[in-house]
Protein backbone atom coordinates (compact mmCIF):
# COMPACT_ATOMS: atom_id res chain seq x y z
CA UNK A 1 0.00 0.00 0.00
CA UNK A 2 1.32 3.46 -0.84
CA UNK A 3 1.96 5.98 1.91
CA UNK A 4 -0.94 8.15 0.73
CA UNK A 5 -3.35 5.22 0.89
CA UNK A 6 -2.13 4.23 4.34
CA UNK A 7 -2.69 7.81 5.51
CA UNK A 8 -6.21 7.75 4.04
CA UNK A 9 -7.13 4.67 6.05
CA UNK A 10 -5.39 5.70 9.26
CA UNK A 11 -6.38 9.37 9.32
CA UNK A 12 -10.10 8.76 8.80
CA UNK A 13 -11.82 9.29 12.15
CA UNK A 14 -13.29 6.20 13.78
CA UNK A 15 -16.95 7.16 14.05
CA UNK A 16 -17.56 4.33 16.50
CA UNK A 17 -15.54 5.97 19.26
CA UNK A 18 -17.62 7.44 22.05
CA UNK A 19 -16.50 9.30 25.15
CA UNK A 20 -12.84 8.76 26.11
CA UNK A 21 -12.59 5.55 28.09
CA UNK A 22 -16.09 4.48 27.14
CA UNK A 23 -17.09 1.40 25.14
CA UNK A 24 -17.09 1.50 21.37
CA UNK A 25 -20.51 1.27 19.78
CA UNK A 26 -21.38 -1.34 17.18
CA UNK A 27 -20.64 -0.23 13.61
CA UNK A 28 -23.41 1.22 11.49
CA UNK A 29 -23.88 -1.25 8.63
CA UNK A 30 -24.98 -0.27 5.12
CA UNK A 31 -26.11 -3.03 2.76
CA UNK A 32 -25.85 -2.41 -1.00
CA UNK A 33 -28.10 -4.47 -3.31
CA UNK A 34 -27.80 -3.99 -7.10
CA UNK A 35 -31.05 -4.84 -8.91
CA UNK A 36 -32.41 -5.28 -12.40
CA UNK A 37 -35.94 -6.70 -12.63
CA UNK A 38 -35.82 -8.51 -9.27
CA UNK A 39 -39.33 -7.82 -7.92
CA UNK A 40 -40.04 -11.55 -7.39
CA UNK A 41 -36.82 -12.11 -5.44
CA UNK A 42 -36.94 -9.08 -3.14
CA UNK A 43 -39.50 -10.47 -0.65
CA UNK A 44 -37.12 -13.33 0.16
CA UNK A 45 -33.99 -11.15 0.27
CA UNK A 46 -35.53 -8.34 2.32
CA UNK A 47 -37.19 -10.83 4.64
CA UNK A 48 -33.83 -12.43 5.44
CA UNK A 49 -32.04 -9.16 6.22
CA UNK A 50 -30.95 -8.98 9.87
CA UNK A 51 -32.45 -6.46 12.24
CA UNK A 52 -30.53 -3.38 13.28
CA UNK A 53 -29.08 -2.38 9.90
CA UNK A 54 -28.22 1.28 9.50
CA UNK A 55 -29.55 1.41 5.93
CA UNK A 56 -30.39 -0.70 2.89
CA UNK A 57 -29.28 0.89 -0.38
CA UNK A 58 -31.06 -0.56 -3.41
CA UNK A 59 -29.41 0.36 -6.70
CA UNK A 60 -31.71 0.03 -9.70
CA UNK A 61 -30.32 -0.48 -13.17
CA UNK A 62 -33.44 0.55 -15.05
CA UNK A 63 -35.86 -2.21 -14.10
CA UNK A 64 -38.99 -2.47 -16.21
CA UNK A 65 -40.90 -4.43 -13.57
CA UNK A 66 -41.98 -3.30 -10.09
CA UNK A 67 -38.60 -3.73 -8.40
CA UNK A 68 -38.48 -0.24 -6.89
CA UNK A 69 -42.13 -0.21 -5.83
CA UNK A 70 -41.83 -3.63 -4.18
CA UNK A 71 -38.68 -2.55 -2.36
CA UNK A 72 -40.40 0.54 -0.94
CA UNK A 73 -43.40 -1.52 0.08
CA UNK A 74 -41.28 -4.12 1.85
CA UNK A 75 -39.01 -1.57 3.49
CA UNK A 76 -40.27 2.03 3.53
CA UNK A 77 -36.87 3.30 4.71
CA UNK A 78 -34.99 1.79 1.76
CA UNK A 79 -32.60 4.16 0.00
CA UNK A 80 -33.18 3.89 -3.77
CA UNK A 81 -30.34 4.91 -6.08
CA UNK A 82 -30.43 4.96 -9.87
CA UNK A 83 -27.12 3.83 -11.30
CA UNK A 84 -25.51 6.25 -13.70
CA UNK A 85 -24.49 3.82 -16.45
CA UNK A 86 -25.03 0.09 -16.97
CA UNK A 87 -23.44 -3.00 -15.43
CA UNK A 88 -22.96 -4.41 -11.96
CA UNK A 89 -19.71 -2.52 -11.41
CA UNK A 90 -21.33 0.84 -11.95
CA UNK A 91 -24.27 -0.23 -9.77
CA UNK A 92 -21.95 -1.05 -6.88
CA UNK A 93 -19.96 2.17 -7.28
CA UNK A 94 -23.22 4.15 -7.27
CA UNK A 95 -24.36 2.31 -4.15
CA UNK A 96 -21.08 2.78 -2.29
CA UNK A 97 -21.23 6.52 -2.96
CA UNK A 98 -24.67 6.71 -1.32
CA UNK A 99 -23.72 4.82 1.84
CA UNK A 100 -23.41 6.64 5.16
CA UNK A 101 -22.61 3.73 7.50
CA UNK A 102 -19.26 2.71 8.97
CA UNK A 103 -19.22 -0.63 7.14
CA UNK A 104 -20.59 -1.65 3.74
CA UNK A 105 -21.84 -5.12 2.81
CA UNK A 106 -22.51 -5.99 -0.84
CA UNK A 107 -25.01 -8.76 -1.61
CA UNK A 108 -27.02 -9.92 -4.64
CA UNK A 109 -30.75 -9.44 -5.16
CA UNK A 110 -31.45 -12.87 -6.67
CA UNK A 111 -31.33 -14.81 -3.40
CA UNK A 112 -27.99 -16.49 -4.13
CA UNK A 113 -26.21 -14.70 -1.27
CA UNK A 114 -27.70 -15.29 2.16
CA UNK A 115 -28.37 -12.06 4.10
CA UNK A 116 -28.34 -14.11 7.32
CA UNK A 117 -24.55 -14.37 6.92
CA UNK A 118 -24.04 -10.61 7.14
CA UNK A 119 -23.23 -10.75 10.85
CA UNK A 120 -20.24 -13.04 10.17
CA UNK A 121 -18.77 -10.55 7.70
CA UNK A 122 -19.25 -7.67 10.13
CA UNK A 123 -17.65 -9.70 12.93
CA UNK A 124 -14.58 -10.22 10.73
CA UNK A 125 -14.28 -6.44 10.34
CA UNK A 126 -14.72 -5.81 14.06
CA UNK A 127 -12.00 -8.39 14.76
CA UNK A 128 -9.41 -6.55 12.70
CA UNK A 129 -10.05 -7.13 9.00
CA UNK A 130 -10.32 -4.16 6.68
CA UNK A 131 -11.95 -6.28 3.98
CA UNK A 132 -14.03 -9.42 4.63
CA UNK A 133 -14.09 -11.55 1.48
CA UNK A 134 -16.73 -14.22 0.99
CA UNK A 135 -15.57 -17.65 -0.14
CA UNK A 136 -17.62 -20.54 -1.44
CA UNK A 137 -14.63 -22.87 -1.58
CA UNK A 138 -12.86 -22.25 1.72
CA UNK A 139 -13.58 -24.35 4.79
CA UNK A 140 -17.30 -24.17 5.57
CA UNK A 141 -18.28 -22.70 2.20
CA UNK A 142 -20.29 -24.26 -0.61
CA UNK A 143 -22.14 -23.41 -3.83
CA UNK A 144 -25.46 -24.83 -4.99
CA UNK A 145 -25.37 -22.68 -8.11
CA UNK A 146 -21.98 -22.86 -9.83
CA UNK A 147 -21.61 -25.15 -12.85
CA UNK A 148 -18.59 -27.45 -13.32
CA UNK A 149 -17.36 -25.22 -16.16
CA UNK A 150 -17.61 -22.03 -14.14
CA UNK A 151 -16.02 -23.74 -11.13
CA UNK A 152 -13.04 -24.88 -13.22
CA UNK A 153 -12.67 -21.41 -14.70
CA UNK A 154 -12.84 -19.78 -11.29
CA UNK A 155 -10.22 -22.16 -9.89
CA UNK A 156 -7.87 -21.46 -12.81
CA UNK A 157 -8.26 -17.69 -12.55
CA UNK A 158 -7.94 -17.88 -8.78
CA UNK A 159 -4.63 -19.75 -9.04
CA UNK A 160 -3.40 -17.25 -11.63
CA UNK A 161 -4.12 -14.31 -9.32
CA UNK A 162 -2.46 -16.01 -6.35
CA UNK A 163 0.68 -16.56 -8.41
CA UNK A 164 0.83 -13.01 -9.78
CA UNK A 165 -0.08 -11.10 -6.63
CA UNK A 166 1.07 -13.43 -3.85
CA UNK A 167 -2.45 -13.74 -2.48
CA UNK A 168 -4.07 -16.77 -0.86
CA UNK A 169 -7.59 -16.47 -2.19
CA UNK A 170 -9.75 -19.58 -2.33
CA UNK A 171 -12.54 -17.90 -4.33
CA UNK A 172 -11.83 -15.08 -6.75
CA UNK A 173 -15.15 -14.41 -8.49
CA UNK A 174 -17.63 -14.08 -5.65
CA UNK A 175 -19.50 -10.89 -4.93
CA UNK A 176 -20.35 -11.29 -1.23
CA UNK A 177 -17.96 -8.93 0.55
CA UNK A 178 -17.86 -6.40 3.38
CA UNK A 179 -15.45 -3.59 4.20
CA UNK A 180 -15.05 -0.37 6.13
CA UNK A 181 -16.45 2.55 4.14
CA UNK A 182 -13.15 4.40 4.42
CA UNK A 183 -11.65 1.72 2.12
CA UNK A 184 -13.76 2.74 -0.89
CA UNK A 185 -11.19 5.28 -2.23
CA UNK A 186 -8.53 2.53 -2.22
CA UNK A 187 -10.63 0.57 -4.74
CA UNK A 188 -10.36 3.48 -7.19
CA UNK A 189 -13.55 2.50 -9.04
CA UNK A 190 -14.61 4.28 -12.25
CA UNK A 191 -16.27 7.57 -11.37
CA UNK A 192 -20.04 7.43 -11.41
CA UNK A 193 -20.03 10.88 -13.05
CA UNK A 194 -18.32 9.71 -16.23
CA UNK A 195 -20.62 9.46 -19.27
CA UNK A 196 -21.41 6.09 -20.81
CA UNK A 197 -19.47 5.32 -24.02
CA UNK A 198 -21.34 6.42 -27.13
CA UNK A 199 -20.91 2.98 -28.74
CA UNK A 200 -22.87 1.29 -25.93
CA UNK A 201 -19.91 -0.54 -24.43
CA UNK A 202 -19.22 -0.59 -20.71
CA UNK A 203 -16.40 1.36 -19.10
CA UNK A 204 -13.73 -0.91 -17.67
CA UNK A 205 -14.86 -1.89 -14.18
CA UNK A 206 -18.56 -1.40 -14.92
CA UNK A 207 -19.25 -5.09 -15.68
CA UNK A 208 -19.09 -8.40 -13.83
CA UNK A 209 -15.31 -8.03 -13.59
CA UNK A 210 -15.96 -5.69 -10.66
CA UNK A 211 -15.56 -8.43 -8.00
CA UNK A 212 -12.16 -9.43 -9.37
CA UNK A 213 -11.07 -5.81 -9.70
CA UNK A 214 -12.03 -5.01 -6.11
CA UNK A 215 -10.43 -8.17 -4.70
CA UNK A 216 -7.13 -7.56 -6.49
CA UNK A 217 -6.89 -3.86 -5.69
CA UNK A 218 -7.70 -4.44 -2.05
CA UNK A 219 -5.04 -7.15 -1.78
CA UNK A 220 -2.45 -5.15 -3.74
CA UNK A 221 -3.01 -2.14 -1.47
CA UNK A 222 -1.88 -4.12 1.58
CA UNK A 223 -5.23 -4.00 3.36
CA UNK A 224 -5.95 -6.75 5.88
CA UNK A 225 -8.15 -9.29 4.10
CA UNK A 226 -9.96 -12.13 5.83
CA UNK A 227 -12.00 -14.76 4.02
CA UNK A 228 -15.45 -15.61 5.38
CA UNK A 229 -17.07 -18.95 4.51
CA UNK A 230 -20.30 -18.49 2.60
CA UNK A 231 -22.94 -20.76 1.06
CA UNK A 232 -24.18 -19.71 -2.38
CA UNK A 233 -27.77 -20.67 -3.18
CA UNK A 234 -29.63 -21.06 -6.46
CA UNK A 235 -31.23 -17.98 -7.95
CA UNK A 236 -34.88 -18.00 -6.90
CA UNK A 237 -36.55 -16.41 -9.94
CA UNK A 238 -35.36 -15.22 -13.32
CA UNK A 239 -32.22 -15.75 -15.35
CA UNK A 240 -28.71 -14.59 -14.54
CA UNK A 241 -27.14 -11.90 -16.74
CA UNK A 242 -23.75 -13.61 -16.35
CA UNK A 243 -22.20 -14.99 -19.54
CA UNK A 244 -19.53 -17.60 -18.76
CA UNK A 245 -17.23 -16.98 -21.71
CA UNK A 246 -17.75 -13.24 -22.25
CA UNK A 247 -17.46 -12.33 -18.58
CA UNK A 248 -14.71 -14.89 -17.98
CA UNK A 249 -12.69 -13.14 -20.68
CA UNK A 250 -13.28 -9.78 -19.01
CA UNK A 251 -12.07 -11.23 -15.70
CA UNK A 252 -8.88 -12.52 -17.34
CA UNK A 253 -8.29 -9.13 -18.96
CA UNK A 254 -8.86 -7.53 -15.56
CA UNK A 255 -6.19 -9.70 -13.95
CA UNK A 256 -3.62 -8.85 -16.62
CA UNK A 257 -4.57 -5.17 -16.56
CA UNK A 258 -4.28 -4.99 -12.76
CA UNK A 259 -0.90 -6.74 -12.87
CA UNK A 260 0.40 -4.09 -15.29
CA UNK A 261 -1.22 -1.36 -13.21
CA UNK A 262 0.45 -2.56 -10.02
CA UNK A 263 3.86 -2.77 -11.69
CA UNK A 264 3.43 0.73 -13.13
CA UNK A 265 2.55 2.05 -9.67
CA UNK A 266 5.61 0.39 -8.17
CA UNK A 267 7.86 1.91 -10.83
CA UNK A 268 6.33 5.35 -10.25
CA UNK A 269 6.78 5.02 -6.47
CA UNK A 270 10.39 3.88 -6.88
CA UNK A 271 11.09 6.80 -9.21
CA UNK A 272 9.51 9.25 -6.75
CA UNK A 273 11.57 7.84 -3.88
CA UNK A 274 14.76 8.04 -5.92
CA UNK A 275 13.98 11.64 -6.86
CA UNK A 276 13.31 12.50 -3.22
CA UNK A 277 16.64 10.99 -2.16
CA UNK A 278 18.46 12.88 -4.91
CA UNK A 279 16.75 16.12 -3.90
CA UNK A 280 17.68 15.62 -0.25
CA UNK A 281 21.28 14.86 -1.18
CA UNK A 282 21.52 18.03 -3.26
CA UNK A 283 20.11 20.42 -0.68
CA UNK A 284 22.21 23.45 0.18
CA UNK A 285 22.99 23.35 3.89
CA UNK A 286 25.21 25.53 6.07
CA UNK A 287 28.38 23.76 7.16
CA UNK A 288 31.42 25.01 9.03
CA UNK A 289 34.42 24.45 6.75
CA UNK A 290 36.95 26.78 8.37
CA UNK A 291 37.05 27.61 12.07
CA UNK A 292 35.45 30.98 12.61
CA UNK A 293 33.87 31.09 9.17
CA UNK A 294 30.81 29.80 7.36
CA UNK A 295 30.55 27.84 4.14
CA UNK A 296 27.39 26.99 2.33
CA UNK A 297 27.11 24.10 -0.10
CA UNK A 298 26.37 20.44 -0.57
CA UNK A 299 28.17 17.76 1.35
CA UNK A 300 29.96 16.57 -1.80
CA UNK A 301 31.15 20.09 -2.52
CA UNK A 302 32.36 20.45 1.07
CA UNK A 303 34.45 17.30 0.81
CA UNK A 304 35.98 18.60 -2.40
CA UNK A 305 36.71 21.96 -0.83
CA UNK A 306 38.36 20.34 2.19
CA UNK A 307 40.82 18.48 -0.03
CA UNK A 308 41.82 21.79 -1.61
CA UNK A 309 42.49 23.58 1.70
CA UNK A 310 46.24 24.35 2.26
CA UNK A 311 47.82 22.09 4.81
CA UNK A 312 49.35 23.68 7.89
CA UNK A 313 53.14 23.72 7.74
Amino acid sequence: MTQDRRKTLRSTPDRRRGEPGGPRRAPLVSVVIPTLNEELNLPHVFGALPAGLHEVVLVDGGSVDNTVAVAKQLRPDVVVVRQTRTGKGNALASGFAACTGDAIVMIDADGSTDPAEIHRFVEALINGAEFAKGSRFGKGGFSHDITPLRRAGNMGLNLFVNQLFGTKFTDLCYGYNAFWRRAVPVMDLPSTELPAPADGRKLWGDGFEIETLINIRVAASGMRVREVASIEHLRIHGMSNLNTFRDGTRVLRTILSEFRRRNAQRRAEAKAEALARATDAGKVVPVLAVPGGKWYGTVDALLTAETELPRAS
